[in-house]
Order: structure tokens, then C-alpha cells, then sequence
């Protein structure tokens, strides 16, 4: 007798086909299509999940480097002045001020400066 595990495909199956739900044509009705929209997608969300790190990471440096310049200083220096302060603020945190609360940030600026400051007399 031939034995087709006919549950266990038929299980397999239907999780494949439920994943491409609101694809478009063949892709959401048919496994055999589905099945690859369904890989090729799972790789693209792979790849992306890593590059979403990278492009939130570039947009939260553009913002600090234009909130930055605006109060006369370059991203480097501020990012190098905030170091020399020891303030442990991530770049998320520091976008999101310079966005919201120009205030705080300007703080933050001068913090900055009087740590490049003083670390600056101190190599002298």
C-alpha cells in the first residue's frame, strides 16, 4: 500500500498557501507557485531585517549632522565631544532630540564644546 502522510502535507500546504495570502494571480492560489513567492519573499525580509539597521542608523547621523551644523558644530566633533563628556546617549536617542527638542540638543552642543574644550587645553 502506498503511504502519501496525506496530513501532514496537506498541513504544510495550507501554511504555505496562508503565507501568501494577498499575493496577486497564481501566486496566492496555487502551492506550487506560492511556494516560491512565499522563499523569495522570506529572503528578501531576511536581507532586509539587517539592512533596516544600516538605513535607520545613516538617517539618525543625517539628523544629528544637520541639528549639529545648525549650532555651529560637525557631527564628529559633537559625536567626539559627547564622548570626552561621557554622555551615553545612542544616536536613536540624539536624532530624536534634535528633531523634537532643539533645546535639549542645543544643551547637549554645549556640553560637547566644553568637553572638546577642556580636553583640548589638557593636551596642550
Amino acid at each position: 500500500m502506498r503511504v502519501t502522510n496525506a496530513p501532514a502535507s496537506r498541513k504544510r500546504r495550507k501554511r504555505m498557501l496562508k503565507m501568501a495570502k494577498g499575493f496577486r494571480l497564481r501566486r496566492s492560489s496555487h502551492y506550487r507557485y506560492a511556494s516560491d513567492a512565499v522563499d523569495h519573499g522570506l529572503q528578501y525580509s531576511y536581507r532586509d531585517r539587517k539592512t533596516k539597521k544600516r538605513t535607520f542608523r545613516a538617517l539618525w547621523q543625517i539628523r544629528i549632522n544637520a541639528a549639529a551644523r545648525a549650532a555651529g558644530m560637525t557631527y564628529s566633533r559633537f559625536m567626539e565631544g559627547l564622548k570626552a563628556a561621557k554622555v551615553e546617549m545612542d544616536r536613536k536617542v540624539l536624532a530624536d532630540l534634535a528633531a523634537t527638542d532643539t533645546v535639549a540638543f542645543a544643551k547637549l552642543v554645549e556640553l560637547a564644546q566644553g568637553a572638546l574644550n577642556s580636553k583640548a587645553t589638557a593636551a596642550a
